[in-house]
C-alpha cells in the first residue's frame, strides 16, 4: 500500500520554494529599479554637461528681478529666486488650507441638505451638486475670474460688502491686525486656551461614557478659546492695532485708489481660485457625506428617536459619528485633489508654487531642479495630509469592548 507523506522532500529544487522565489524576484526588481534610476541620473547629468547647462541649486541665491502680485512675506525685485519660490509655496498652502476648511463645511451642509425632507432644500442641493461637479474646474476658475472683474468697480472707486470690507478691481480690502510689543503673552494664552478646551472636551467625553450625562463641551471650549486670550489681551494693555484700508480720492489720477500696503487685500485671482476650488470640491464632499449617512443602519436612527432625541441631536450624536468611518477615507482624496488642483491658478496668473516656479524656470533655465522642488512640495503636502487623516480615521474607528 502506497502512502503519501506530508513531509517535503529534501531533494526539491530551491526554485520551487515560494520563499526563495519571492526573495529572488524582489532582489531582481530592486536591482532593475536601481539600475534605471542610475541610468536616468547619469544620462541627465551627461546631457546637461553637453548642453553646457549648470546643475545644482546655487541659482536660488541669484536675484529674481521680477515681481509677484501676491506675497505673504516681504518680497520685491531684488529678492532671490529662492525667496520667489518660497512666496509661491506659501501662496499654495494659503489657498489650500482655507479651501479645505471652507469646502469641508460647505460639503457637509450640502450633503445633509440632500437628505432633507424639505423638497426645496433637497432639490436645490441636488442641482448644485449635479451642475458644478460636471463643469471642468479650469472653466469654473476662468468664469469666476471674469465675473469678479466685471462686477468690481474701477480702481478709482469702490463698493462695500456688508460692512466687512471694500472692494474694487484691485481686490477685497479689509482691516488688518498688527501686533505690537507684548502681544507674545496673548499668543501664549491662545495656546493654553486651546489646550484647556481640548482637556475639557476629553473630560466631557469620559464623563458621558461613565455616567451618560452630557456636558456642553463645544460651547465651553469656544468660550475658553475666545475669552481667555481676550482677557489676557486687554490685561496686557491691548498690544495691537487695527489698520484700516486707506482710499486716496484726491490728487493725480495715477495715485487715486487704495493705498498699497495699508490694510489687507484679497486679490481677484485669489478669490476666483478659492471660489472655484471650494464650490467644485464641496460637490464631491457632499456626495461622500450623503453616502456615509446612508451607510448608517436605519435602526440606529429609530432607536435614537425612541429615546426621545430630536432630529438634530440624532444626526449630531448618533448618525454623523458612525458615518465618519465611511466619510474620512475618501475625504482624504478630496483634500489632496484640492491642493493639486490649485496648480490651475496659472490660467489666471495667481502666483502659486507652479506659477512662481514656472517663472523661475523660464528665467534661470534650471528645469530639472525646479521640477524636483515642485514635486517634493506636492509630495510632502500629500504625505502630511495622508498621515494626519489616517490618524484621525484610526481615532474615529469603532473600538470593540
Amino acid at each position: 500500500m502506497t502512502t503519501i507523506s506530508d513531509e517535503p522532500s529534501g531533494k526539491v529544487s530551491l526554485w520551487y520554494d515560494p520563499r526563495v522565489r519571492s526573495m529572488v524576484s524582489q532582489v531582481i526588481l530592486i536591482g532593475l529599479i536601481a539600475w534605471g534610476f542610475y541610468a536616468l541620473v547619469t544620462n541627465t547629468i551627461h546631457n546637461l554637461e553637453r548642453l553646457k547647462i549648470a546643475s545644482g541649486f546655487d541659482f536660488l541665491g541669484t536675484n529674481a528681478g521680477f515681481t509677484l502680485i501676491q506675497s505673504l512675506i516681504e518680497y520685491d525685485q531684488t529678492a532671490t529666486y529662492g525667496r520667489a519660490f518660497m512666496v509661491g509655496l506659501l501662496n499654495t498652502f494659503y489657498v489650500a488650507i482655507i479651501g479645505i476648511v471652507l469646502a469641508t463645511i460647505l460639503g457637509f451642509l450640502v450633503g445633509v441638505a440632500r437628505l432633507s425632507k424639505n423638497w426645496v432644500i433637497s432639490r436645490v442641493a441636488t442641482v448644485y451638486v449635479e451642475v458644478l461637479r460636471n463643469i471642468p474646474l479650469l472653466l469654473q476658475i476662468i468664469i469666476w475670474y471674469k465675473i469678479l472683474l466685471l462686477l468690481a468697480p474701477g480702481k478709482r472707486e469702490f463698493g462695500n460688502i456688508l460692512g466687512i470690507g471694500n472692494f474694487n478691481i484691485t481686490g477685497l480690502w479689509t482691516p488688518k491686525f498688527i501686533a505690537q510689543d507684548g502681544f507674545w503673552v496673548t499668543g501664549i494664552a491662545i495656546v493654553i486656551a486651546i489646550a484647556l478646551a481640548w482637556m475639557v472636551a476629553r473630560w466631557a467625553s469620559k464623563r458621558q461614557q461613565a455616567t451618560g450625562q452630557q456636558f456642553p463641551s463645544f460651547w465651553a471650549g469656544l468660550a475658553i478659546v475666545i475669552g481667555l486670550p481676550l482677557l489676557v489681551f486687554f490685561a496686557t494693555g491691548s498690544p495691537g492695532i487695527v489698520e484700516h484700508p486707506e482710499f486716496v480720492s484726491e490728487g493725480s489720477m495715477l495715485r487715486r485708489g487704495f493705498k498699497p500696503g495699508v490694510g489687507f487685500v484679497f486679490i481677484p485671482e485669489f478669490l476666483a481660485l478659492l471660489f472655484a476650488l471650494v464650490l467644485y470640491t464641496a460637490t464631491f464632499i457632499a456626495e461622500i457625506v450623503r453616502a456615509g449617512i446612508l451607510a448608517v443602519d436605519h435602526g440606529q436612527t429609530e432607536a435614537a428617536g425612541a429615546l426621545g432625541l430630536r432630529r438634530g441631536k440624532i444626526l449630531r450624536l448618533v448618525v454623523i459619528p458612525q458615518a465618519m468611518r465611511v466619510i474620512i477615507p475618501p475625504l482624504t482624496s478630496q483634500y489632496l485633489n484640492l491642493t493639486k488642483n490649485s496648480s490651475l491658478a496659472m490660467a489666471i496668473g495667481y502666483p502659486d508654487v507652479m506659477g512662481a516656479g514656472g517663472i523661475v524656470l523660464n528665467q534661470s533655465g534650471q528645469a530639472v531642479e525646479i521640477i524636483i522642488m515642485i514635486m517634493v512640495v506636492y509630495l510632502t503636502f500629500s504625505l502630511v495630509t495622508s498621515v494626519f487623516m489616517n490618524w484621525y480615521n484610526a481615532k474615529m474607528s469603532l473600538v470593540e469592548r
